[in-house]
């Protein structure tokens, strides 16, 4: 995994060089995780974590809106 900043998105060689392998991107300035880029050769070898990901998200919105029916008086 190769580790980059937002900076190295605008230099088209790097970017390039980033066409067979994932890389872990990160803001430099505000020191904070942005995400994976992961190429379209290793997409269908992520999509179950992907799927898994959007599953995950979805069930903690529909929990979220739960807790606020709940929470709801009326």
């Amino acid at each position: 995994m190769i580790e980059a900043t937002l900076a190295d998105l605008r230099q088209p060689a790097v970017f390039a060089q980033w066409s067979d392998d994932v890389v872990h991107l990160v803001d430099a300035r505000k020191k904070k995780d942005v995400g994976f880029f992961v190429p379209s050769a290793l997409a269908h070898e992520f999509q179950p974590l992907f799927d898994a990901l959007a599953k995950r998200q979805r069930q903690a919105l529909l929990q979220r809106v739960a807790r606020a029916q709940l929470a709801d008086i009326i």
